[in-house]
């Protein structure tokens, strides 16, 4: 099975023919079977809020929740002890919802780009694992460290054994703060890309306008095309390959996720319904 959807839903208004607005999550599900949600990477939303999700999509639609940035060491917050595995245990609550309704198709947990290969955080893999016992995880790492000659071969054995997902990352790869495009299963259950574009200007922007810039980016038919190369060769080894499209700084997410739908002859089934289409004046 092969799914394709987009982070977030609210600013994919190619959707919705490009109106000025926010898309709502209900339009988004006439389009695409998943979404990947960061809300919980800021905050941990109220369960009222997580069910009222749920409420707009149908059953077998599947949220892919970022993990809270407490549980991944990024800047701001140092928990610890007591403090950390409480943390767990009020995310596990935030998305028990999920869980329960089978709507959890996995938790990303993407690691800042500090995070290196030392004993101390395989350690600390270890730990999430037993914190998050019986979940799909998936997992983002933004160091280079972890995919040197040696290490990256323990590391693909590492999530093998303790059934992490490893995040293949399409990002320029030319640069300082870049990671290699590694598509390999670690996971029987689920193979994850994520495509955040390959502007490699843009990719190390600084200041207040680095948003727009780092996933300025559209691919062409030709980078889908090889793509979609790469993932048929898993298609008999996985039982979901998951592509989400994060280069929406221009909006080309949307475009670029349906196109791949396309070339890919693959159809979601189960999708809400689309508004029916209003016919202009003249």
């Amino acid at each position: 099975m092969i799914t394709i959807g987009l982070t977030t839903w609210s600013e994919h208004t190619t959707l919705v023919k490009d109106e000025k607005r926010a898309v709502s999550l209900e339009e988004y599900a006439a389009y695409f079977p998943v979404v990947e949600v960061d809300t919980f990477f800021y905050g941990l939303p109220r369960l009222e809020t997580v069910q009222k999700w749920q409420k707009q999509v149908p059953r077998n639609f599947q949220f892919i929740v970022k993990a809270n940035k407490g549980l991944t060491k990024h800047p701001g917050e140092n928990l610890t002890g007591k403090l950390l595995q409480q943390r767990f245990i009020d995310f596990k609550k935030s998305i028990g919802s999920l869980i329960r309704d089978k709507q959890l198709k996995t938790i990303l947990l993407q690691f800042p780009p500090f995070f290196r290969a030392t004993k101390e955080n395989v350690a600390y893999l270890h730990y999430i694992r037993e914190q998050l016992v019986g979940l799909p995880l998936s997992l983002e790492l933004r160091n280079q460290s972890w995919f040197e000659e040696g290490i990256k071969e323990s590391l693909i054995k590492f999530c093998l054994d303790k059934q992490y997902t490893l995040v293949a990352v399409d990002e320029p790869t030319n640069t300082l703060a870049s990671i290699p495009f590694v598509l390999t299963k670690t996971n029987p259950e689920l193979l994850l890309v994520r495509l955040h574009g390959r502007n490699e200007r843009g990719w190390n922007a600084s200041g207040k306008e680095w948003r727009k810039q780092r996933t300025l980016y559209k691919y062409n038919l030709a980078e889908l095309t090889e793509l979609k190369e790469q993932l048929v060769l898993y298609e008999q080894d996985v039982k979901d390959i998951c592509v989400i499209f994060n280069n929406n700084a221009g909006g080309d997410a949307a475009p670029n996720a349906l196109e791949l739908q396309r070339i890919m002859q693959v159809k979601f089934d189960n999708l809400g319904k689309k508004p029916p289409e209003q016919l202009d004046l003249f």
